[in-house]
């Protein structure tokens, strides 16, 4: 068997480096990977990605970052927790009825389930 798909670690083929899934070399991560270890990128330059097929989407891809150099993760303050509430209870609350849900209001309706079909909620 030749090389894998998408081994192109000097980026002639792709303009970055690429590598299959599972094949990134040691000081790469993605940022999750990265999140995980409690970093963060901080700015830098994707450095590799990682490509592979998918039946469901195609050619999926995963951009990867240099370890070394990711900085760690800001603190929560105060005021970021605050804003954070605030989105997340606009996210909830229905622009119709103006009630907190409870839970994320669909995008497709836009309104929370009771406005969105009346019928069920009369029932």
């Amino acid at each position: 068997m030749g090389r894998p798909r998408f081994w192109d670690p000097d980026g002639s083929r792709f303009g970055l480096p690429t590598y299959p899934w599972r094949m990134a070399p040691e000081g790469l991560a993605t940022r999750r990977q990265l999140r995980a270890a409690g970093l963060r990128p901080a700015g830098q330059d994707v450095a590799a990605q990682i490509l592979w097929q998918s039946r469901r989407r195609g050619i999926r891809a995963a951009y990867l970052y240099r370890v070394d150099l990711a900085r760690p993760v800001r603190p929560m303050t105060p005021a970021r927790t605050a804003a954070l509430a605030a989105a997340m209870r606009a996210r909830r609350t229905c622009p119709t009825c103006g009630i907190d849900a409870g839970y994320v209001l669909p995008t497709c309706y836009g309104t929370c389930l009771s406005c969105a079909d009346p019928a069920a909620a009369a029932a």
